[in-house]
């Protein structure tokens, strides 16, 4: 679970390593949604049968059908008892709860599920997550193979600590993952994530020539509403500007949006056309002229299907973007400003990008604070 690079990944690796140390033929692990009242398969590994999908998009089970996973629950640990797996057979006979316990009642629907699927018996083990039941491992074998007993119940309890132990660890993985490549204050990317996305967009741009559009925005007046009205109304705009470039974004497939830092912003087309990528920054243009704060949003545009030359690299891309964005800023333009548009490689911007004043001062300070 540690080795794996997806949440995913995580499940289907402890579900597997469960199936082989239990000797099951199948093994899955499932979340218990309380909200809906759902136990929902997250991962099926093994013998799949019919219906059975290794990663499902909805496989899930009303709980009243599982009973148990709730009401064993509350009525063996409200006690101060410790969570512990139970066995089911084809034949309704449970076993291996624990010392001085009965198999929970009302489990008859994995009882049925068992004939239907052709498995001879199954263990049962409560995955317990920050002090709360958070789902199952479950592990089946075959039938005619040896049926679970009271010790295999035993090992799958410690097999599901383990499991927890890995979702926390998991858990703190990907909240990790969320700060290093999240912008704390409108929720959106920042410049971390922009650079890797960049850099695997352009890697495909070499290989088959996708097209890789990269929008660079600059809210207008934000330290106007800073100094006028206070910092707080000024992370207002930069929340609302936020997400209308959300919006905007997800109108274009896998998009990207961003901010850079400060009132910088940018958006990362990956396949789209740059004709469509014109099209949603200039009604992302139209829509922040009427927010109620600010000035409206100075956008500059570069994308490999427009004729801006060779890019190497995504600093290319952005000085590109960088010095459209400038223009339009410096023109008060309502419109983005699109690098290659206007005469190809002489055009305005290009020449701009390639010069050693591509950048003004302000834009150079905040290129260093990257």
């Amino acid at each position: 679970m540690a080795a794996a690079h997806t949440p995913q990944e995580s499940m289907g690796a402890a579900a597997e390593a469960a199936r082989r140390a239990l000797d099951g033929s199948f093994a899955a692990i499932s979340m218990w949604e309380r909200e809906r009242g759902l136990l929902r398969v997250l991962v099926n590994v093994g013998e799949l049968m019919a219906g059975e999908e290794r990663l499902p998009e909805d496989e899930s089970y009303p709980v009243h059908d599982f009973p148990e996973i709730a009401e064993f629950v509350h009525e063996h640990w409200a006690a101060g008892g410790e969570p512990h797996a139970w066995v089911e057979t084809a034949e309704g006979l449970g076993t291996g709860v624990g010392v001085g316990s009965v198999a929970p009642s009302g489990s008859w629907g994995r009882v049925a599920a068992l004939r239907r699927r052709g498995r001879g018996s199954c263990v049962v083990a409560p995955i317990v997550l920050h002090g709360r039941a958070w789902g199952e491992l479950y592990v089946a074998r075959a039938a005619g193979r040896p049926v679970f007993d009271r010790e295999d119940a035993d090992f799958a309890t410690v097999l599901a600590s383990v499991t927890a132990a890995g979702l926390a660890q998991t858990e703190r993985l990907e909240e990790a993952r969320r700060l290093a490549f999240t912008d704390p204050l409108t929720g959106l990317g920042n410049r971390r994530a922009v650079d890797i996305r960049l850099d695997e967009a352009l890697e495909a741009y070499h290989a088959d020539g996708t097209v890789v559009s990269l929008v660079v925005c600059d809210l207008n007046g934000l330290k106007r509403v800073n100094d006028t009205l206070g910092h707080a109304v000024g992370d207002r705009l930069l929340e609302r500007f936020g997400s209308l470039l959300s919006i905007c974004g997800a109108m274009l497939p896998g998009a990207l949006v961003a901010r850079l830092g400060g009132d910088e912003f940018c958006l990362v087309g990956v396949g789209p056309p740059a004709d469509e990528v014109v099209r949603v920054a200039d009604e992302l243009c139209r829509r922040a002229a009427e927010l109620e704060l600010g000035e409206g949003v100075a956008c500059g545009i570069a994308s490999t299907g427009d004729p801006i030359g060779p890019v190497p690299s995504a600093r290319r891309l952005f000085r590109l973007a960088d010095a459209a964005q400038y223009r339009a800023k410096a023109a008060r333009s309502l419109k983005p400003v699109v690098a290659g548009r206007d005469g190809g490689a002489e055009d305005a911007v290009i020449r701009l990008a390639d010069t050693s004043s591509a950048h003004p001062p302000e834009r150079r300070r905040f290129r260093g604070r990257r």
